[in-house]
C-alpha cells in the first residue's frame, strides 16, 4: 500500500459512477441532469450493452462532452474503451479543445458490476493520477426493486456498493411500497443516503460530493460517509454482521481498534485479507489511527483493490470519532465478521472489538 499523504490541493477530476439495474430510469435521470447549471463542465460517458447504441440518442445534450462506449459492458470488454475515453477527454481539455473539464459522470449498463470499473479508475496509472472516485450512485426502481434484488445478483451488488441510492419512479409507488423498498435497501447498505425521485427529477448536487475527501477544504461529513451508526443499529446476523433477509448473503459490520495500528503490519494483514476474500468484499471504508501519525488516515477498498492513501486535516470532533480510534465499516457477501477480525488480529495483535 502507498503511504504517501494526499495533496491538500488535489486537482484530480472527480468521477461519479451512476449505476442501476435495467429499466430503472437512468436515461430519464440524465435528461433532467444535463440541463442543470451544476452540470457545466461535466463530461457524460454512456455505456451500452448491445450491437447498436441507443441510449445516447435519448439524451438531449449530445455534444463534445458526451461519449458513448458501445462495445460491451464496462465491467467486461469495454474497460479499455473507458481508459481511452478518459485519456482522450483529459488531453482535449489540456489542449483547450474543451471549455473546461471539471468532473465526469459515467452511466453504466444495467448489468454492470461497479467493482471492475472502480478498480480501473484506481489502478490504471494515467487515470489514477488525473481522476479520483467521487462516489457510486445507484438508481433503484421503487416499483420493481424487491423482485430485482431477489433475482439478480448484479442489482444487489449495485446497491451494496453505492454511496447514495436514488429511488426512481416514486410517483408510481404508494407510501407503503416505498417504505418496504427503503427498508430492504437499508438492510443491504445501511450507510447509504436514500433520495426519492419522481419522473426522473433530481438535483445534480445529490449525485456529487459523495466521498469523504473534499478537495475544496470543506469539513467532511464523516458520520454520513462511514454510516457505522446505521450498521451498529441494524439487527445482528450470523457472524456478527447486520441482518440481511434478501437472500444474497450481503451484510455489513463494523470493526473498532482501540490501540494505534502499526501501519506496515496492518498493510500486510489487509493485503492478505483482500487476496483471500477480495471476491466477497464489496466495500471497506473507515478512519485509521496509525501509530506515529497524528492525523486520521482514510481507508477505502473495493474487492481486491485499495484506494490511494489519504488523510484528513484533523480528527473529527463529533462522537464517536472524537475517540480517535480506528473504525472500519465492511460490506461483504458470505463473509463472517469473526473471520475478518481473526485474520487482522493475527498480524496486528489485539483483536478488534465490537463498537459501542
Amino acid at each position: 500500500m502507498n503511504d504517501d499523504a494526499p495533496r491538500p490541493d488535489d486537482r484530480r477530476i472527480p468521477v461519479t459512477v451512476l449505476t442501476g439495474f435495467l429499466g430503472v430510469g437512468k436515461t430519464t435521470l440524465l435528461n433532467h441532469l444535463v440541463r442543470q447549471p451544476r452540470m457545466e463542465g461535466c463530461a457524460v460517458l454512456i455505456n451500452e450493452f448491445g450491437a447498436v447504441a441507443v441510449d445516447h440518442h435519448l439524451v438531449e445534450k449530445v455534444d463534445e462532452t458526451l461519449v458513448v462506449l458501445d462495445s460491451g459492458c464496462l465491467c467486461c470488454s469495454v474497460r479499455g474503451d473507458l481508459v481511452r475515453a478518459l485519456k482522450g477527454l483529459f488531453m482535449r481539455a489540456l489542449r483547450r479543445e474543451l471549455k473546461g473539464l471539471r468532473r465526469v459522470l459515467i452511466e453504466t449498463t444495467g448489468l454492470a458490476d461497479p467493482a471492475p470499473l472502480i478498480h480501473t479508475l484506481m489502478a490504471e496509472p494515467f487515470l489514477a493520477e488525473r481522476y479520483r472516485i467521487d462516489g457510486v450512485v445507484a438508481a433503484v426502481d421503487a416499483t420493481h426493486a424487491l423482485a430485482q434484488l431477489a433475482t439478480h445478483g448484479e442489482a444487489v451488488r449495485q446497491v451494496a456498493m453505492a454511496d447514495r441510492l436514488l429511488l426512481t419512479k416514486c410517483d408510481l409507488a404508494d407510501a407503503a411500497a416505498r417504505a418496504t423498498v427503503a427498508a430492504r435497501l437499508a438492510q443491504l447498505n445501511p450507510g447509504a443516503r436514500q433520495v426519492e425521485t419522481c419522473n426522473g427529477k433530481v438535483e445534480a448536487g445529490v449525485l456529487f460530493d459523495c466521498g469523504l475527501y473534499d478537495a475544496s477544504g470543506k469539513a467532511p461529513d464523516v458520520a454520513a460517509w462511514l454510516g457505522d451508526a446505521a450498521v451498529r443499529g441494524a439487527p445482528p446476523a450470523p457472524g456478527g454482521g447486520a441482518a440481511s433477509r434478501h437472500g444474497a448473503g450481503v451484510h455489513s459490520f463494523v470493526l473498532r481498534f482501540d490501540a494505534p495500528l502499526p501501519w506496515y503490519e496492518f498493510s500486510d494483514a489487509l493485503a492478505l485479507l483482500l487476496q483471500v476474500h477480495g471476491g466477497r468484499i464489496l466495500r471497506i471504508k473507515g478512519l485509521l489511527d496509525v501509530a506515529g501519525d497524528p492525523l486520521p488516515r482514510v481507508l477505502q477498498c473495493v474487492q481486491h483493490s485499495v484506494y490511494p492513501a489519504a488523510s484528513l486535516a484533523a480528527w473529527p470532533s463529533q462522537p464517536p470519532y472524537d475517540e480517535r480510534c480506528s473504525r472500519l465499516v465492511f460490506i461483504v457477501r458470505d463473509l463472517a465478521r469473526d473471520d475478518v477480525a481473526a485474520m487482522l488480529a493475527s498480524f496486528i495483535g489485539p483483536p478488534p472489538v465490537a463498537p459501542g
